[in-house]
């Protein structure tokens, strides 16, 4: 095994904006709307090129979901950008009733997510997002790795007619998904072969994953990295036929224990096939200021977590 080779860090934001302007050559409904924070998510590239296709709702975020779902009535396919906290939080119940109960295509955009956001601190910093959005009825759940996943994954959900929620984030990160790699919403993507331990991750914890499976492999173990990059639907069909030849798995995301990825992940293994898992995630805590790698060690989300994870739950196969 050797260790990835990463050519450049890119934020996944920009991924996002990426696909946004080349979703605007490609599809004449896509449409674009945002908060006040254009600059941030990198839509202004989008706005720049499509002006009257870019509509700057100001900081009204409960508005500009009930923009989008009039759009969406009208056969638009409407982006919806706002910072994590910001477009989850401040406006659930929009996004319950005007668009997942009425089963709009709506794709809220969702940056600066986790903790990783950094210096912003607690108020920014959402962690629960993932839990929010998973729960409602017909919503899809996107947590690209990169920015070539992210801007795939943009370009994915442009298609896929229901409503969906992209999470991406601030802080630029080794970008290692090829950029005409196949994105399949629903579809894990298996990014090392092993036999003693399942780690699944999403988001920036891919590539810590991946470092984490490199430190393992020196010590003699062999772990299986898969890329959950949709959260919902879940691939069960991965998940399973890999902790079926490991015995036991790790998952590692950055959000809370409860509600995200570890949570999908242990429903399904309770219900069809009972492993010993360990979380690497944020454990019933807000966020504070601080460097993103600071942040990343102080609640335990990095590469070495995620080996110390691995170990322990070989330990109790």
């Amino acid at each position: 095994m050797n260790p990835i080779q990463v050519k450049e860090s890119k934020d996944t934001r920009s991924g996002f904006g990426a696909g946004l302007l080349a979703l605007g050559e490609m599809n004449p409904d896509v449409v674009a709307l945002c908060a006040d924070l254009t600059g941030s998510l990198k839509m202004d590239a989008f706005q720049e090129k499509y002006p009257d296709r870019f509509i700057q709702t100001g900081i009204a975020e409960a508005n500009m979901i009930g923009m989008s779902a009039g759009l969406a009535l009208s056969g638009k396919i409407p982006f919806a950008g706002s910072f994590a906290a910001f477009v989850t939080g401040r406006v659930y119940d929009q996004i319950r009733v005007s668009v997942a109960y009425s089963d709009l295509n709506v794709k809220i955009a969702a940056s600066h997510a986790g903790i990783t956001l950094g210096e912003d601190g607690a108020t920014h910093q959402i962690m629960e997002d993932i839990g929010l959005m998973k729960m409602l009825p017909n919503m899809v759940v996107i947590n690209p790795c990169d920015f070539n996943q992210t801007k795939l994954a943009t370009i994915a959900v442009a298609k896929h007619v229901g409503p969906v929620y992209l999470r991406f984030g601030r802080p630029s990160v080794p970008n290692f998904t090829p950029e005409e790699a196949k994105f399949e919403i629903g579809k894990a993507i298996k990014m090392q072969e092993g036999s003693d331990v399942s780690i699944f991750a999403m988001g920036h914890l891919v590539y810590s994953a991946l470092e984490a499976a490199y430190q393992l492999y020196q010590e003699g173990i062999s772990a299986e990295v898969i890329n959950i990059h949709t959260i919902k639907p879940l691939d069960e069909v991965a998940i399973l036929e890999s902790v079926g030849k490991t015995k036991c798995a790790v998952t590692a995301e950055e959000h809370l224990f409860n509600g995200g990825l570890g949570d999908s992940i242990c429903q399904l293994l309770a219900r069809k096939l009972p492993t010993p898992v360990e979380f690497v995630a944020v454990d019933d805590k807000f966020g504070e200021s601080g460097t993103p790698s600071q942040l990343m060690n102080e609640y335990g989300l990095d590469m070495p977590h995620i080996v110390t994870a691995a170990k322990k739950v070989m330990g109790r196969k």
